[in-house]
């Protein structure tokens, strides 16, 4: 089946950076959000992150015009119901999910696929509140969206072959690099990442080194980009905390339990880059 016309639901971070990418790979997106104020932000958020692309050469001013043209703002769900494909991409929520699942379904035509953005929540789970759930799979998006290559599809032991196909052609068309994971809790990435996060706050609690020394280490010592402390404030304290969660909530193991210094930080308002003081202080 081809795709031309997708919806997004949400358009927070996550949610306008997939705007952006299909935007600008030609499609027409159509994006909801709750509310004016915050359809506002996320479109200015757009519109932001194309302008640097053209200043950084990323793309032209023709390419980021004619990718604004093709993208339309709504607060009405109901306006999603021609889209080929819809993305979900709200705040980890299941009962949120699962309500917005329930109303595609209504609305939706029989071949629309639905799709959740998900980094660990189960998609069976959302699939079951449609009448669809052959139709219903994970498609993880990585931030920034525009920039980063890798999309993890989420297959569900109802996810049919067509539907995963559909998911594949448009990931490529993106220029995404795809991998599949099983509908298990974190999926690839987060199932790997998480314990080394929650490894490094251990570290850091129990004053094994300094929070630069960690970071440090684990930077030059395995070649990576930023250190587990700087990527924990970049991806927000208050989101890894809620993926440790649903992990050890599924698996019981102690490697996903979160250590009680994540928990006080997300208490204390210390979410990291957005809240301006994590780890470290950005204000």
């Amino acid at each position: 089946m081809a795709i031309s016309r997708i919806g997004v639901v949400g358009c927070g971070l996550m949610g306008s950076g997939i705007v952006e990418t299909c935007a600008r790979c030609g499609y027409d997106v159509i994006v909801r959000e709750v509310n004016q104020e915050l359809l506002d932000r996320g479109l200015a958020r757009i519109k932001g992150s194309m302008a640097k692309g053209v200043e950084k050469g990323k793309l032209t001013a023709g390419e980021m015009d004619a990718a604004w043209a093709r993208i339309r703002g709504t607060c009405a769900l109901e306006e999603l119901q021609a889209s080929d494909l819809v993305i979900e991409a709200v705040t980890e929520n299941m009962a949120e999910k699962k309500a917005i699942f329930s109303t595609l379904d209504r609305l939706c035509p029989a071949h629309t696929v639905i799709a959740s953005n998900t980094s660990s929540m189960c998609i069976t789970e959302m699939a079951a509140a449609t009448k669809r759930p052959d139709k219903v799979l994970g498609m993880h998006f990585f931030n920034p969206v525009p920039i980063m290559p890798l999309l993890e599809l989420v297959r569900t032991i109802q996810t049919s072959d067509d539907t995963l196909q559909v998911a594949r052609d448009v990931g490529a068309s993106l220029h995404k690099t795809i991998v599949v994971a099983k509908d298990t809790p974190g999926f690839i990435v987060n199932l790997l990442l998480v314990p080394y996060l929650l490894g490094a706050v251990r570290a850091l609690e129990n004053n094994l080194a300094s929070r630069e020394d960690i970071d440090t280490a684990m930077k030059l010592g395995l070649n990576h980009p930023m250190g587990p402390l700087t990527l924990l404030d970049f991806i927000g304290v208050d989101t890894a905390y809620y993926i440790a969660n649903v992990m050890y909530d599924e698996f019981k193991e102690p490697q996903y339990a979160a250590p009680p210094l994540l928990k006080r930080m997300v208490l204390a308002g210390h979410l990291g880059r957005k809240t301006g003081k994590g780890f470290y202080d950005y204000k």
